[in-house]
């Protein structure tokens, strides 16, 4: 499966679980770490365990499998490693602190749009 139809799979996962301000960065031309990061925030701890449970169970349906998790029990910033796509589900106030947004602004945003 290409990374661009992962990504679809994600970003319609987290849209499910009413994730709030789903983000999608090309880093492919800037690093060697992935091809995506999409970036997302939950309201709460439970809406950002939901947003990434439901990530998980959607793309394990294709057979994909995360190759590392952290963070799902502070649930604060829960970081899903599909190697050539990296999830950052935050809770708001992390997600303004941290700001990977400014961090990779080098990277270009895409829409579902451009991925189809």
């Amino acid at each position: 499966m290409q990374s661009k139809d992962k990504v679809k799979i994600i970003y319609d996962a987290l849209q499910d679980k009413k994730g709030i301000d789903i983000k999608v960065l090309d880093i492919s031309k800037i690093s060697v770490m992935a091809d995506y990061f999409v970036i997302a925030s939950g309201a709460n701890k439970n809406q950002v365990q939901a947003m990434t449970d439901n990530v998980e169970e959607e793309l394990a349906k294709n057979k994909i499998y995360s190759k590392h998790v952290e963070g799902y029990a502070t649930a604060n910033w829960i970081l899903l490693d599909y190697e050539d796509v990296i999830i950052h589900v935050f809770n708001e106030e992390d997600r303004m602190f941290y700001d990977l947004e400014k961090i990779w602004s080098d990277g270009t945003e895409i829409t579902v749009e451009d991925m189809q």
